[in-house]
């Protein structure tokens, strides 16, 4: 009998399903499906897709994005702040230009700041927002600017910033002030901070030839309120102090207590450039190969370690007396377009009559309760609960232990043991006035030696 119309005889060649004869079980056609029929005794070997694993790797993915994107957003939010707050140059700018207009101050370069706007403000440099760090352009040479407004950030009294300055910071010296008592109220403050030493009245000569910068042969109140309030400046005081030595940056121009250095001089290891949230993120072998990959080269850093090493000589026993560097990083030491060193900054750098006046009659529990700056630390006497004179490690020491991590990476196979043999003898150096004597020349004479024997008659040299 005919089949009915619509059906298909599933037993007819080209049929959906295996006839009844080989025992498959019989196969209906349901209307839009495609069905695939597996022989029997065989496995599909086509995986089904993993819908069971995807939503919970979206998930994670968009998880890991969310944090990503919160995480950058924060360190952006924080960067900025911190800028915003640490860098203020106009603040300072306007401040010291109202004081100038008012003829409260005066200086070398009152004129190309306020009135000629020759004096171009360009990064950024600060560290703190009490000193303003710029790099600038002034007369088409390279300079750095630096200013202090700790006065004007008290949120509390923005209005009143500039009368507060006036009165706290230029208050000396006073209407009818005589040039001879000027000198002498000079020379008793480099005796409190430098100490009492026969060379000072020469120092107060060249304040008094720099108050006087329009060489008039008088020094105007202005004048000397702003070269009174540019000694109360740590690093200016440094600068005067070690005008005739080469490793430190030279004295060009002041307006108040706004003065201005040679250019910045180029960073020895670029990481120190990095922001702040992330050098405590790279491990010690990252810094140690970015030093290698992005600083100088070896005899390069040789070169400016030994200029490093010249500058200690400088500071121990100089004209005006012997310096402490107080905090001894890389980020400190810097170095000319010939690789001639150069100190980055001298904030952290005091005067031993400064430290020892500091320390003296502290009381203490531990050494860390002796310390000036960042590193210049003393020994407690615990007997006395008092801070002692000497520091426990000199200068030399403190720059040995820096140079260690700077040259031995990357040093001369033939020179490495040696190398590393001397900075090890030099980071034991004691802070014991008996011992420095002793030791102290003797040691930086032979490191000197060593280094400038590997880079001399060389183009490094």
């Amino acid at each position: 009998m005919p089949s009915a119309p619509g059906l298909q005889d599933p037993t007819a060649t080209g049929g959906l399903g295996p006839s009844p004869a080989a025992g498959g079980p019989p196969s209906v056609a349901l209307p839009g499906a495609a069905i695939t029929w597996v022989p029997r005794g065989h496995l599909l070997t086509q995986p089904l897709p993993p819908q069971g694993r995807l939503p919970g790797l979206r998930v994670r993915c968009i998880f890991l994005a969310w944090l990503g994107v919160f995480a950058g957003s924060w360190l952006v939010y924080v960067h900025y702040s911190s800028y915003s707050e640490r860098c203020r140059g106009h603040v300072c700018q306007v401040v010291i230009c109202d004081q100038y207009r008012k003829g409260i101050i005066s200086g070398s370069v009152c004129q190309d700041l306020c009135e000629l706007h020759m004096v171009e403000w360009r990064t950024c440099l600060s560290v703190a927002p009490g000193q303003q760090v710029y790099s600038g352009l002034w007369r088409d040479k390279d300079v750095t600017i630096k200013c202090g407004i700790e006065e004007t950030l008290d949120s509390k009294a923005r209005s009143d910033a500039a009368p507060r300055r006036e009165l706290v910071l230029f208050d000396k010296p006073t209407r009818g002030t005589s040039i001879k008592e000027f000198r002498e109220m000079t020379l008793s403050f480099l005796k409190a901070n430098l100490g009492d030493l026969p060379s000072l009245p020469a120092l107060v000569g060249q304040v008094l030839l720099m108050a006087d910068f329009n060489k008039d042969n008088r020094v105007s109140l202005a004048e000397a309120k702003s070269v009174w309030a540019l000694l109360q400046r740590n690093e200016f005081l440094l600068l005067l102090s070690l005008q005739e030595k080469e490793h430190a940056s030279r004295l060009l121009g002041y307006c108040g207590d706004l003065y201005l250095t040679e250019g910045v001089p180029h960073g020895a290891w670029h990481a120190a450039a990095l922001p702040p949230l992330l050098r405590p993120l790279l491990p010690p072998a990252l810094q140690g190969a970015l030093q290698q990959w992005l600083g100088p080269a070896w005899p390069w850093r040789a070169k400016i370690a030994i200029g490093l090493l010249e500058f200690v000589e400088e500071l121990f026993h100089g004209s005006y007396g012997t310096f402490y560097m107080c905090e001894t990083t890389l980020a400190n030491v810097g170095y000319t377009a010939t690789y001639d060193f150069k100190m980055a900054d001298l904030q952290q750098v005091a005067p031993e009559a400064t430290v020892r006046r500091f320390l003296q009659g502290r009381r203490c529990e531990h050494s860390a309760d002796c310390t000036y700056g960042r590193d210049c630390r003393a020994p407690c006497d615990r007997l006395m609960r008092q801070c002692k004179g000497d520091l426990i490690q000199p200068n030399l020491a403190k720059v040995c232990a820096l140079l260690r991590g700077y040259l031995l990476p990357g040093a001369p196979a033939d020179l490495r043991e040696e190398l590393g043999t001397q900075l090890r003898t030099c980071t034991t150096l004691s802070g014991l006035a008996s011992q420095v004597e002793a030791h102290h020349s003797l040691v930086l004479s032979h490191l000197k030696t060593l280094l400038w024997k590997k880079i001399s008659n060389t183009k490094y040299s």
